[in-house]
């Protein structure tokens, strides 16, 4: 189901939260928001659900106008927020039970048992939810989200602070839905290496304003034509070293000599070096990081000022 998002704005106070992004997200497709603290990630999904209201724009689900139709939209999308949180007292069957009554779902119990195994808690199904960890209460709020085989699925910080298995364990999941259904999933993230795992297009925000937006591959390969040559030495360091040097920008990071170079000049250099002199070697393709440090750039430049729109709020993580 397609969303699209024009001119849309929304201010509280003095605080311009978002300032006119206009995109579409595919039908189907693995969708992120990427930006820093308060670039508007979580403005812009509360107006996607319907729990508020722009002050000028639109956004529509499946051709029907949020604010217009906020109901009906509420029957298409599925939010799952940074922080959900459900009564201690209840088994996570007993949550899912009352979130399908709520929404008059028929075979309930199969919709139950079928979603607990989606998110892999079906042995913990019948245990009271204050002995959850974080990571169990998570899946067990996307698992609410889910119960209604939603075409649209919106997520805000999956994954803020899980551990590392449990961040996997999330992705997963998030995978599996891309890869078993037509659901239109919609994330937002700090990380970009999860944004890069997951999502097909992306879109970047800051201050509330569209920077960068499109296929994650493409924002890629716009960054530059740069890539990064890793060399692992065979046991000659320094004569690797030596004969690395004058082909780009030559780091030692560890146990490995990186140079950084055009693409076409990293043929020439594994063409060059002697194979004895190397263990082992990748090339690394410019990630989503550039592409994200070179939207935001290019907006500061457009302002003139030099500076992020939020000088206090550029966190983001890049594991």
């Amino acid at each position: 189901m397609q969303i699209t998002i024009t001119d849309v704005h929304k201010r509280y106070g003095d605080v311009v939260a978002l300032d006119g992004p206009s995109f579409d997200i595919p039908s189907g497709s693995t969708f992120g928001v990427l930006g820093t603290n308060g670039a508007g990630k979580t403005t812009l999904f509360e107006l996607l659900v319907g729990h508020d209201r722009p002050d000028s724009g639109r956004i529509e689900v499946g051709g029907i106008d949020v604010d217009a139709a906020g109901h009906q939209v509420r029957e298409r999308v599925a939010f799952l927020p940074e922080h959900a949180g459900f009564p201690d007292a209840m088994t996570g069957r007993e949550v899912l039970d009352v979130h399908a009554r709520m929404r008059g779902l028929e075979a309930r119990d199969d919709r139950i048992d079928d979603t607990l195994e989606t998110v892999g808690l079906t042995e913990a199904a019948d245990r009271a939810v204050s002995g959850y960890s974080n990571g169990m209460g998570r899946r067990l709020g996307l698992a609410a989200a889910l119960l209604g085989e939603p075409p649209v699925l919106v997520l805000d910080e999956p994954t803020a602070g899980l551990d590392p298995r449990g961040v996997t364990t999330f992705h997963e999941i998030v995978e599996r839905i891309d890869r078993e259904t037509d659901a239109t999933v919609v994330l937002s993230s700090h990380v970009l290496s999860e944004v890069e795992r997951l999502c097909d297009e992306v879109a970047i925000l800051e201050g509330g304003e569209l920077r960068a937006v499109g296929p994650v591959d493409e924002l890629r390969t716009a960054s530059g034509d740069g890539v990064t040559v890793v060399l692992h030495p065979a046991g000659d360091r320094p004569g690797l070293l030596d004969a690395v040097q004058g082909r780009g920008e030559v780091t030692e990071v560890g146990d490995a000599i990186e140079v950084t170079c055009e693409r076409d000049a990293a043929f020439d250099l594994l063409s060059a070096v002697d194979s004895a002199l190397v263990d082992r070697f990748e090339v690394r393709e410019p990630g989503l990081e550039a592409a994200f440090h070179d939207a935001l750039a290019d907006g500061d430049d457009r302002r003139g000022d030099g500076q992020p729109a939020d000088a206090e709020s550029t966190e983001v993580s890049v594991p």
